[in-house]
């Protein structure tokens, strides 16, 4: 008598092989209906946003934590969206090159340190990664990512860049004049250095990175809106509102005033 072939204990079907696994593995994701989203999952971890994008850079899906920062109540509301009905247009044009990136390449684009909406609406450091959705022919046709706070993950992105005092020196004095040459001393490292580790961990250096950290208080003194424009430009170290106005265009897309009336907006549809 010839023996038994040993059953799987979930699907009565013999044991697949090592070679055999994946093709076992595939045939069961093939299974999975769309009511059954495996990205909602993503709903249950804190802080963890996932979303998808088809070849013309449109939302696809996203999970509550994504939609939501933008003041929507179910997903269905930002499918078919891009970047350019979300976000002022100096923040699209920066996640559009990204998302062109992997596109083109195929090759994922991970722990991307960039600005993005907090559950406030203020833009604030976010970690990104990016990677493609390919069909079953291998083609790629979208890409699907995830953002988390910067604040989440710097125990693990900082140790061995050393930024971690330099940052929150920043976050601590960016309303004050700082040079790098000073910024360099307080954290025990030449200018050079200083440079060299904000442009690999940031893709900016550290004055630009002041320059960031201003324009996010702006935003969230904008928002709360007891003050005027250059009373705003003139507490967090700009000349005079001018250079407030060109600085803020620069980095949101938006001037001051025209961030303060679209966030109102926004509100008052909520």
């Amino acid at each position: 008598m010839s023996p038994r072939k040993k059953l799987h204990p979930s699907t009565s079907e013999p044991s697949p092989s090592a070679p055999g696994s994946l093709l076992w593995r595939d045939a069961f994701l093939r299974q999975i209906g769309p009511t059954t989203p495996i990205y909602q999952l993503f709903e249950h971890l804190p802080d963890i946003a996932f979303f998808a994008k088809d070849s013309g850079y449109r939302i696809v899906c996203a999970s509550r934590l994504f939609y939501e920062r933008f003041g929507f109540q179910s997903e269905s509301e930002i499918l078919g969206k891009d970047d350019f009905e979300l976000f002022p247009s100096r923040l699209a044009e920066a996640f559009r090159r990204d998302d062109e990136a992997v596109l083109r390449s195929g090759e994922p684009r991970i722990n991307l340190v960039e600005l993005f909406f907090n559950r406030q609406g203020i833009p604030d450091w976010f970690v990104t990664n990016k990677l493609p959705l390919r069909d079953l022919n291998g083609c790629v046709i979208g890409l699907m990512g995830t953002t988390h706070s910067y604040e989440a993950r710097k125990a693990m992105l900082q140790p061995f860049l050393n930024l971690d005092k330099a940052v929150d020196f920043i976050r601590a004095h960016f309303r004050e004049r700082i040079s790098v040459e000073s910024l360099a001393h307080a954290v025990h490292l030449s200018p050079r250095q200083l440079q060299r580790k904000f442009i690999e961990a940031f893709g900016v250096g550290p004055q630009a990175f002041v320059l960031k950290m201003r324009i996010q208080a702006a935003c969230e003194a904008l928002q709360i809106g007891t003050q005027q424009i250059a009373e705003v430009g003139k507490d967090l170290g700009f000349c005079d509102q001018s250079a407030f106005t060109k600085a803020f265009h620069q980095q949101i897309g938006l001037t001051p005033r025209q961030y303060q009336l679209q966030f109102r907006l926004r509100r008052k549809s909520l």
